[in-house]
C-alpha cells in the first residue's frame, strides 16, 4: 500500500489535541486496569469527558453525541494502535470491486484507518442525506468480526463530515438482492459509469473484509 498525502479525519477531527490529550487517557485507562475497546469504560473517563465538552459544538450535537464519542473511541484507539494510514490505490480498489468472494484472513491488527481512493465510491447510507464519497473507515478487528467508523464527504473546506458506525462479521455478499453486481454505481450522470456505490450497510461490510484479505 501507498502512503496518502491527503488529510484524514483524525487530522481533521481532533488534530493537535490528540498528542496533548490522549496520553492521560491512556493512563486513566492503565490506572483502572480498563481494555482501551471498552466503549462504556472509555467515555467515563474524566480526561475523555473534558474532550467531548471541548468537541461538542456550542449549538450542541443532539442524537449525534453518539456518533461524537464513537468518533474520539476510534481516534483514541487510532492514536493508541500507532496512526496506521493504510492508504488503497486504484488498481487495488479495482481488484477489490470486482474480485469473487475472498479467503479471509483472521486479523489481529490494531485499529487502523483505511483510505480510499478519492471521490471513487459513493453512498447514502443516512436516510434523507444525498450520496456522499467515502473517504475510507476506521477499522478495529475483533476476533471473526471487523468494527467500521466510515468517513464520508471529508473535506478541508467542509465543516465536520458523516460517520456511520457497524460491525459485524463477514457477510460473504455475491451480489445484491435485485441480482445486480456488488459496488455497481447507483449514481445518475454520464461520470457515474466510473465510480463505486454502496447499496447498504452490508456492501460496506463486504468491502472493509476484502481489504482485510490484503497484506
Amino acid at each position: 500500500m501507498r502512503p496518502a498525502a491527503r488529510a484524514h479525519p483524525f487530522e481533521l477531527g481532533i488534530g493537535a489535541l490528540a498528542a496533548e490529550r490522549f496520553p492521560r487517557v491512556r493512563a486513566e485507562l492503565a490506572g483502572g486496569g480498563t481494555n482501551p475497546r471498552d466503549r462504556d469504560a472509555f467515555v467515563l473517563l474524566p480526561a475523555v469527558a473534558e474532550l467531548l465538552r471541548e468537541l461538542r459544538p456550542e449549538a450542541g450535537v443532539g442524537s449525534g453525541v453518539e456518533t461524537l464519542v464513537a468518533f474520539l473511541h476510534a481516534a483514541y484507539l487510532f492514536w493508541e494502535g500507532g496512526a496506521v494510514l493504510r492508504s488503497i490505490g486504484e488498481t487495488q480498489l479495482a481488484s477489490l470491486l470486482t474480485a469473487s468472494r475472498p479467503t479471509v484472513r483472521p486479523s489481529n491488527r490494531p485499529t487502523s484507518y483505511v483510505q480510499l481512493p478519492a471521490l471513487r465510491v459513493w453512498a447514502t447510507l443516512i436516510a434523507g442525506q444525498p450520496p456522499e464519497p467515502l473517504d475510507g473507515w476506521f477499522v478495529t478487528p475483533d476476533e471473526d468480526r471487523l468494527g467500521l467508523l466510515a468517513i464520508f464527504g471529508l473535506s478541508p473546506a467542509r465543516a465536520g463530515f458523516t460517520a456511520v458506525e457497524l460491525a459485524g462479521p463477514h457477510p460473504a455478499l455475491r451480489a445484491r438482492a435485485d441480482g445486480t453486481p456488488l459496488f455497481a454505481s447507483t449514481l445518475t450522470g454520464p461520470a457515474a459509469a466510473g465510480l463505486a456505490s454502496l447499496e447498504d450497510e452490508a456492501e460496506l461490510l463486504e468491502l472493509a473484509w476484502r481489504v482485510e484479505t490484503l497484506p
